[in-house]
C-alpha cells in the first residue's frame, strides 16, 4: 500500500515530510526518476512558459515543492519520494504548491505601502485561483495621518472583496486576535524584504524563532532573513514564509490578457463601447477609463494596470 505525505520543508534537496495518517515527520529524498515524467496537456503540471509553447505530451522536469503531497517509500535506509501528486496551483516564487490562500504582507512604513507590487500580487493571485488577503505590518510606526491615507486607499481593496488585516507584529496579543483567517488552509505569506514577515511569525509561534533582520536606511529595504521553503504548523492549518522580494515578473504573454486578471475592471466591460474587447487603455467611451476619472476606481491601481501593459509590451518573445 502506498504510503502519502505532505511535504512541509524543503533544505538543500533534503525533504521533510508528514505522514498523512500517522502525522509522523520524517527525511526524505526525491527519487532520481522523478527528475523527468511524461504529462499531457491537461496534467496539472503543465504550464505555458511562452507564447510558443506547444500544449503537446512531452517530458518535463518535475521537482518536489514544499506544499505537495506525495507517496514515498520507506522500505530502504533513505526515504524515497516516488510520487508527486497533482497540485491544485503552485507559484515559482515562492516555490510552493497547494496554496489556499496568498497573505500579501506589506508595512504601513520602513519600507513603504507599495500599491504597485500590491497590485502585481493580486494578478498572480488571481492567475492562479488564489485567495487574497492583505496584511499590514507596523502600523505602530506610521503617525496617524499616513495611516489614515493607507487605510482610505486600502478601501477600495476591501470594496472589491479583499480582506483587509492591521497588526502590530510586536503585540502578540494583537496577532492571536487576527489569526483565525489562518485556521484550516495553507496560508503563503508573499511580500518585499523588511515588511516583518517573519517577525509576524514569531508572534503567532514565539517557538519558531525566526531570525529577523532591520532595514537598512541607506538602502530603504531589508536583508534577507528567510533561507529556504517550510510550512508551520499553526493551530488547524499551515503558513509558509518565503524569501522576501521587490521584483516580480508579470507570467503573461500577450497584453490583451490583462485585463482578465483586473476583476473589478471586468464587470464593467459590457458597459464599455467595444464591450468585452475593450483593453481600457485607449479605447472610445470606456467605463473603466470613466470610473477612475470619477474617482470609483483607484487611480493609482488603473496607473498600475497601464504600467503592466508596457511591460508586457516590451517583452522579449522567448521561443
Amino acid at each position: 500500500m502506498k504510503k502519502k505525505a505532505l511535504i512541509t520543508r524543503l533544505i538543500g534537496g533534503n525533504y521533510t515530510i508528514v505522514d498523512v495518517k500517522t502525522k509522523k515527520e520524517l527525511e526524505a529524498k526525491a527519487r532520481g526518476g522523478l527528475r523527468h515524467i511524461k504529462v499531457d496537456p491537461t496534467s496539472s503540471f503543465h504550464r505555458t512558459v511562452s507564447r510558443r509553447t506547444k500544449k503537446e505530451v512531452e517530458l518535463l522536469q518535475i521537482s518536489p515543492k514544499v506544499g505537495d503531497y506525495c507517496y514515498y517509500d520507506d522500505s530502504e535506509d533513505v526515504i524515497l519520494i516516488d510520487e508527486i501528486l497533482p497540485r491544485k496551483n503552485e507559484l515559482s516564487r515562492p516555490d510552493i504548491a497547494n496554496i489556499d490562500q496568498l497573505l500579501l504582507t506589506f508595512s504601513a512604513v520602513e519600507p513603504a505601502f507599495s500599491f504597485h507590487l500590491l497590485d502585481k500580487f493580486l494578478i498572480s493571485s488571481y492567475q492562479n485561483n488564489l485567495t487574497p488577503v492583505i496584511l499590514v505590518t507596523k502600523i505602530d510606526l506610521a503617525t496617524k495621518e499616513e495611516l489614515n491615507n493607507l487605510k482610505r486607499d486600502l478601501k477600495y481593496y476591501e470594496k472589491i472583496g479583499i480582506e483587509v488585516h492591521y497588526v502590530n507584529s510586536l503585540d502578540i496579543e494583537s496577532v492571536n486576535e487576527e489569526r483565525l483567517f489562518l485556521e484550516e488552509k495553507v496560508t503563503v505569506l508573499a511580500g518585499q524584504t523588511g515588511v516583518g514577515k517573519s517577525t509576524f511569525l514569531n508572534a503567532l509561534k514565539p517557538s519558531l524563532e525566526l531570525r529577523t533582520g532591520e532595514i537598512s536606511k541607506a538602502l530603504g529595504r531589508g536583508r534577507h532573513t528567510t533561507r529556504h521553503s517550510e510550512l508551520y504548523k499553526i493551530g488547524g492549518g499551515y503558513i509558509a514564509d518565503t524569501p522576501g522580494f521587490s521584483k516580480l515578473d508579470i507570467d503573461i504573454h500577450l497584453f490583451e490578457e490583462l485585463k482578465n486578471y483586473y476583476p473589478d475592471f471586468n464587470k464593467l466591460s459590457s458597459e464599455c463601447r467595444f464591450g468585452n474587447s475593450c483593453n481600457h487603455i485607449s479605447e472610445p467611451k470606456c467605463k473603466v477609463k470613466e470610473e477612475v476619472e470619477s474617482g470609483n476606481i483607484l487611480k493609482s491601481r488603473y496607473d498600475n494596470y497601464l504600467s503592466f501593459i508596457d511591460e508586457i509590451k516590451n517583452k522579449k518573445i522567448i521561443y
